[in-house]
């Protein structure tokens, strides 16, 4: 098999069921934006992310892909395909049970804090922003179109759950997160 076809050489890419659309549609845009927050999640784990941490960053690894072939099958079209997950409920409870795993480790919030710390924490940081701009694409998208009862949800805690690891990175290297100091309004001359 090859890796590359010719039949998106006119900038088209096929959905699955044959449909074919521009690559930039809001679809392919927002399913792609999920791809790119999944390769930070790589860069996360290759930064040297601990153990438990790791085991966590490759499982949303996988629910990225479950998500991307959820976006990239219109629902309704025709019966889905057997191998295909759909983003549900137990997704989004999934992420929730793992938010408060990590958070309880974590001090409280006093103040926002600014992305950075470890390696790993920094591309979690960079993960959770790629989430949130895949997140509007994705809302964008269920304006017009089905994407299904669970999809903005899992995205929205997915990005919750990235801070989380983020902050947790850093907590478990002993490096704390670097608080938000506002800037003193300074009289104009």
């Amino acid at each position: 098999m090859r890796i590359y076809t010719k039949t998106g050489d006119d900038g088209t890419t096929g959905l699955f069921g044959n449909r074919r659309v521009a690559k930039d549609d809001t679809r392919v845009e927002a399913y792609g934006t999920f791809d790119e927050a999944n390769t930070v999640l790589g860069l996360a784990l290759a930064a040297g992310a601990p153990a438990e941490l790791g085991a966590v960053l490759v499982e949303l690894q996988a629910r990225l892909f479950d998500l991307g072939a959820d976006l990239a099958t219109p629902r309704g079209e025709r019966p889905d395909p057997t191998y295909l997950t759909r983003i549900g409920d137990a997704h989004v409870e999934a992420l929730e049970g793992l938010i408060d795993r990590f958070e309880a480790d974590l001090p409280p919030l006093a103040n926002f804090i600014l992305p950075g710390g470890t390696p790993t924490a920094a591309h979690l940081h960079h993960a959770r922003a790629v989430v949130r701009r895949a997140e509007r694409l994705l809302v964008g998208l269920a304006r017009g179109e089905d994407v299904g009862p669970c999809a903005v949800r899992f995205a929205n805690r997915l990005s919750d759950l990235l801070f989380v690891l983020a902050r947790w990175a850093n907590h478990a290297a002993g490096v704390p997160d670097v608080p938000w100091r506002p800037r003193a309004h300074e009289p104009e001359d």
